[in-house]
């Protein structure tokens, strides 16, 4: 309950803060919180986090945060492409690659701006807007893989390379 607050007064104090007041009600926001009970397959985490994105007025830049709470070896987080209960192929890099066995982690691991250019995989290429159109449609995940940095890979917390939590972008 305690990290499901902290996340919850996080996400909210980020979204507050990615613009100002006056400008809010006309941006395009999306979040995605995520679990270890979305990921597929699922795991024994008790990791958590959270996804906040704002897309700019003219569409061209998508901000973002990443805020994690108790999450042991993070290596990369990304979006991917496909539904709920699927894996699917990365279209942009959220963070990493980082030094596996970095240890536990809490608070906000990313944040930067994805374009037109940072998009790679079934999306090169492709203006910002296919991205954006994948999330509107709910094909679009966020997944923070974790890796302790120990052969061999125990698909344990804090060791899962195939992605620890995960949650849809929405």
């Amino acid at each position: 309950m305690r990290v499901t607050k902290f996340l919850l007064a996080a996400t909210l104090a980020v979204a507050a803060s990615m613009t100002p007041i006056a400008a809010q009600a006309d941006d395009t926001n999306w979040t995605a919180h995520l679990s270890a009970a979305e990921e597929v397959p699922t795991n024994a985490s008790l990791a958590q986090g959270q996804a906040v994105f704002k897309l700019s007025s003219d569409g061209t830049e998508l901000d973002y945060r990443l805020i994690v709470a108790n999450l042991e070896n993070p290596v990369a987080a990304h979006i991917h492409l496909a539904p709920a209960g699927v894996n699917g192929a990365v279209v942009t890099f959220l963070y990493g690659p980082a030094v596996p066995g970095s240890g536990r982690t809490s608070g906000v691991l990313a944040t930067g701006t994805i374009t037109a250019d940072d998009l790679v995989g079934p999306l090169a290429g492709e203006p910002l807007s296919e991205l954006v159109d994948a999330i509107d449609a709910g094909d679009a995940y966020v997944n923070v893989h974790t890796n302790d940095g120990v052969a061999p890979v125990t698909n344990e917390p804090g060791d899962i390379p195939g992605g620890e939590i995960r949650g849809q972008i929405d």
